[in-house]
């Protein structure tokens, strides 16, 4: 897993924590509404989110050259 705090120094970009946080959230819906809502698996579902979103800023943001 990338490194969120690197990704965000090295390309000098702020990224909105408020945002961040929504687009988690919305991706852990999204996990719990495929598995039915099925109790228990919350926290898997916000890590899992968390991580995947993280990772999609970390190729957004790379330095091409």
């Amino acid at each position: 897993m990338a490194d969120f705090n690197s990704v965000q120094k090295s390309n000098k970009r702020v990224i909105d924590k408020e945002e961040l946080q929504k687009m988690i959230a919305e991706r852990a819906f999204c996990k719990a509404e495929k598995r039915g809502f099925v109790v228990g698996h919350e926290m898997e579902d916000w890590l899992e989110a968390e991580s995947e979103i993280k990772n999609q800023y970390f190729y957004w943001f790379q330095d091409v050259e």
